[in-house]
């Protein structure tokens, strides 16, 4: 496993806007970092375990269906262009904070199972970076505490962001440059991946 390429992937995912991030933000906002915390660690506990969900359920298919890691790896990789383009030209009005009490732990947790970024990172972060014909079950545990390790801070980041730096997001030209610098982070981490097909396939 490219563990370089891994940790850039999970700091892009993890960073760019998307539901936990918006939400976590408007949190800080309206309510503060103590009160957001039960939020902030519901997002830290039921990510990792979705990514832990879909790798297992993965897993099994790729012991039988070999082909089908490799097919998951190319829409994987579509899913994360899309998201890329998504990111990139992603709205810069100011973020709406209408939410009437914060989120608690158990709904921030549970959320995550209605989360189409969250599927689509994990789904993108296993069948990019864990591999079928290594120790699978090591490397999809692997993905899920690089995710905790690396990617709670970040979910932090908005969170602060929130409490105490809600002018420096809701300047138009600063989010949009923010959001152009993450979503090529994005592309990086995913040549590794783009590479290794295009040499199996193509050459």
């Amino acid at each position: 496993m490219d563990y370089l390429a891994l940790i850039v992937f999970i700091l892009a995912t993890s960073i760019t806007p998307g539901p936990n991030n918006i939400l976590i933000l408007a949190s800080g906002v309206n309510y503060g970092i103590k009160r957001s915390l039960p939020h902030f660690l519901g997002i830290g506990v039921g990510f990792p375990s979705l990514v832990i969900a879909v790798g297992l359920g993965a897993g099994l298919l790729f012991k039988h269906f070999p082909v089908l890691h490799t097919a998951l790896k190319v829409v994987g990789v579509c899913y994360l262009l899309y998201l890329v383009y998504r990111v990139a030209t992603a709205s810069t009005n100011n973020i709406n904070t209408e939410n009437k009490k914060p989120f608690t732990f158990i709904h921030a947790a549970l959320f995550q199972l209605v989360n189409v970024k969250g599927w689509i990172m994990a789904i993108g972060a296993v069948v990019t970076f864990a591999s079928a014909s290594g120790n699978y079950f090591l490397q999809v545990i692997a993905i899920s505490g690089g995710f905790f390790l690396f990617g709670l801070p970040c979910t932090g980041l908005w969170l602060l962001f929130g409490a105490s730096l809600k002018n420096l997001l809701s300047n138009p030209v600063r989010r949009r440059t923010f959001n152009v610098v993450m979503a090529l982070l994005l592309v990086a981490s995913l040549i590794p991946t783009m590479h290794e097909l295009y040499m199996q396939y193509v050459v």
